[in-house]
């Protein structure tokens, strides 16, 4: 048996990232690059200047695929790119996009948008990279599910349907790719400071409503979901199937 430092240890390994210009996305990219994983990130965007940064003084490699996760082309034309390069160990399906709307006067066309992008899509990648995962053994697949998988929320009806279907989409892969070696699981984070929950920060009534229920006291920082992923991307976490892991700062236990 390796010693626990050890099963933490990514070296090695090639992860995709999608949605890693910012936010949780960039933290998590951040956090397996210091784990000494090499990243490709899947965005429309180029990878910012810290993750740059980081992987040179890692001496990792950090690869840029431009998608659009709207199209189901772009995302195949994408995959296809990154296997044209190099094997994929692990893969963090984390963008997403939110529409507000109330739900009586939600359009059909930013419902299904939604749905495409957080759920659509996570489906292609997942059975995509998978193959290779299973032909090998070995592979771990973290999907990017939310407090809303668990609760409604206000006014937002396609993104809580979205990531209900991943926590599902999660348990259906675990159950089929298990025995072949392949790991996967969810991470739900909570109320985090990022660019998709800009509205409610900016809502002083709302924000002081949420703060007031957290345990701990604050918002989640995107450094704050980078070590529950390296966890589930790392050896440590072999007998691990099928969850979605909660980082709230204690929400969903109030």
């Amino acid at each position: 048996m390796n010693a626990l430092s050890n099963q933490f240890d990514l070296t090695g390994r090639t992860a995709v990232v999608t949605g890693a210009s910012r936010g949780i996305g960039a933290g998590i990219a951040l956090g397996l690059l210091q784990a000494g994983a090499d990243v490709i990130a899947l965005q429309r965007s180029a990878p910012n200047a810290e993750l740059r940064d980081a992987a040179q003084k890692a001496g990792r490699r950090l690869i840029h695929v431009k998608v659009d996760f709207s199209e189901q082309a772009s995302i195949g034309a994408a995959i296809d790119e990154c296997l044209s390069q190099r094997a994929v160990d692990i893969l963090v399906n984390n963008a997403g996009t939110q529409i507000r709307h109330d739900s009586v006067d939600f359009p059909l066309e930013d419902f299904d948008t939604v749905m495409d992008v957080n759920a659509r899509a996570v489906f292609q990648l997942c059975t995509a990279f998978a193959r290779g995962m299973i032909e090998r053994r070995q592979g771990k697949i973290v999907n990017l599910s939310s407090l809303l998988a668990f609760q409604g929320g206000l006014r937002v009806p396609a993104y809580a349907a979205s990531k209900g279907a991943v926590d599902q989409l999660t348990k259906a892969f675990a159950n089929e790719w298990a025995r072949h070696g392949v790991n996967v699981n969810a991470v739900a984070p909570g109320y985090f400071e990022t660019d998709m929950n800009a509205a409610l920060l900016a809502d002083a009534e709302r924000s002081a409503q949420i703060f007031g229920r957290i345990p701990a006291g604050r918002w989640g920082k995107p450094h704050d979901i980078a070590g529950a992923v390296v966890f589930l991307c790392s050896s440590a976490a072999d007998y691990v199937h099928g969850i979605t892991l909660p980082v709230d700062g204690g929400w969903l236990g109030r």
